[in-house]
């Protein structure tokens, strides 16, 4: 009997600690969704990012509630009788009580903030100390947010758990914006990274698709505007990279915006998924030095998407200084750079992003035996055949993108 209670034990030990993992992933996906949207809201309202984020994982069980999915309700608030707009049913304090919809998360997450600043309820908050947490959470229980009894020890405790405070300082601009608290995956686990391991350096990274400040990313995978990214080192092979992430070599090079090559010429970052149509911040100052390209990888934005909205070709660049739009459509174009300096930055965007042209599959279904040499790779076959390596796989029913010496291929010519 005490064996069986103590297996018990294990068991649920290990339960509750594989739930908590799970549960933490579920938060730190969602702080690295929207903390950008909470440092802007603060900037403009002054509620602090620290709140606003501790409020959301909160409220919407960290993204996953069944009130944000058919709602993009993030904050709880009730419709109300100034509200005006769309509405969904839900069972909260009653049943079938009335609250806010919204088309976004970011029309939710803007909502909020006027909703405490507009109010005289939580008036008195806005005369706190932006970084004293402890306040704004057992003032907006006074006030009369919550009717949970714990609802302050609950947003405190967020807080300090998953250093929310950080995006309070990043927006007050007493913390740079590289020092935030990062999410990577690793072994399928999800751990918080330190500030510390987030720099930017003054010397400008080399390379066509460098920027003049160059950031250190994460190891592994994480995300970026909910996207699943690498930061990759110039040299890596993209074969190895498709392969490890059990994607395909054409995907790969669709998901960054660029053509076929073997290997990085720089340091940079690599989506493992198709980015996103809009950016997660509204807008993005354009640096000196950086190219489109740049912005495109560095907001997870669709390069495609940020021509549209900012009215502008593969081969324009705007100006330093220039704010685009990542969000909506700008009212204009932003004023472009003078053409000698846009000469040089309009080469390394063509280097980028115009891709090779592809041939068809089979043109003639005439095939040969070819017998793989030392040293060589798939890659280096397909480009001296004028072939496409998915063609080759499938030609020859692959595996695997490894190659052995002597190994026969059928290429069809």
């Amino acid at each position: 009997m005490q064996n069986a209670k103590t297996l018990l034990a294990i068991i649920l030990l290990f339960v509750g600690f594989v739930s908590r993992s799970q549960d933490q992933a579920i938060i730190l996906n969602y702080i690295n969704t929207y903390r950008n949207a909470a440092i802007t809201e603060m900037q403009r309202t002054g509620v602090p990012a620290s709140i606003k984020l501790a409020q959301g994982i909160h409220e919407t069980l960290a993204g996953t509630s069944d009130l944000v999915v058919k709602s993009n309700n993030h904050f709880g608030i009730k419709c109300k009788d100034t509200w005006r707009g769309e509405s969904v049913s839900h069972d909260d304090d009653a049943r079938g009580e009335c609250f806010r919809k919204y088309k976004s998360p970011m029309d939710s997450y803007r909502d909020h903030s006027d909703f405490l600043r507009g109010s005289t309820r939580y008036a008195s908050l806005f005369n706190l100390d932006p970084l004293n947490y402890s306040g704004w959470a057992y003032g907006l229980k006074k006030a009369g947010y919550a009717t949970n009894p714990r609802y302050p020890q609950v947003i405190i405790k967020l807080i300090e758990d998953y250093h929310l405070q950080d995006y309070t300082l990043i927006a007050l601009g007493k913390k740079q914006p590289t020092e935030e608290v990062f999410a990577k995956v690793e072994n399928d686990k999800k751990e918080i990274i330190p500030a510390s391991a987030v720099v930017k350096t003054e010397e400008p990274a080399s390379g066509p698709s460098a920027s003049v400040t160059a950031t250190q990313y994460p190891n592994g995978e994480f995300r970026i505007n909910d996207t699943r990214v690498i930061y990759a080192q110039q040299g890596t092979a993209f074969l190895s990279i498709a392969r490890e992430h059990d994607i395909s070599l054409s995907r790969l090079f669709d998901f960054n915006d660029l053509p076929e090559r073997e290997a990085l010429a720089n340091d940079q970052l690599i989506y493992l998924q198709r980015k996103r149509k809009t950016g997660n911040n509204e807008f993005h100052t354009m640096k000196q030095g950086e190219t489109l390209y740049d912005i495109a990888q560095e907001e997870a934005i669709r390069l495609e998407s940020l021509l549209e909205y900012n009215q502008l070709q593969k081969d324009m660049q705007p100006a330093a200084g220039q704010q685009l739009y990542l969000r909506t459509k700008a009212p204009w174009r932003p004023e472009l750079a003078k053409k000698e300096t846009r000469q040089n930055q309009t080469t390394l965007v063509k280097k980028e992003i115009v891709a090779t042209s592809s041939p068809s599959p089979v043109q003639t279904k005439t095939a040969f035996a070819y017998k793989v040499k030392p040293k060589e790779t798939i890659y280096s076959i397909s480009k001296k055949y004028n072939v496409r390596v998915d063609d080759i796989v499938q030609w020859n029913q692959l595996t695997s993108f490894d190659l052995k010496n002597g190994q026969q291929l059928r290429i069809y010519k």
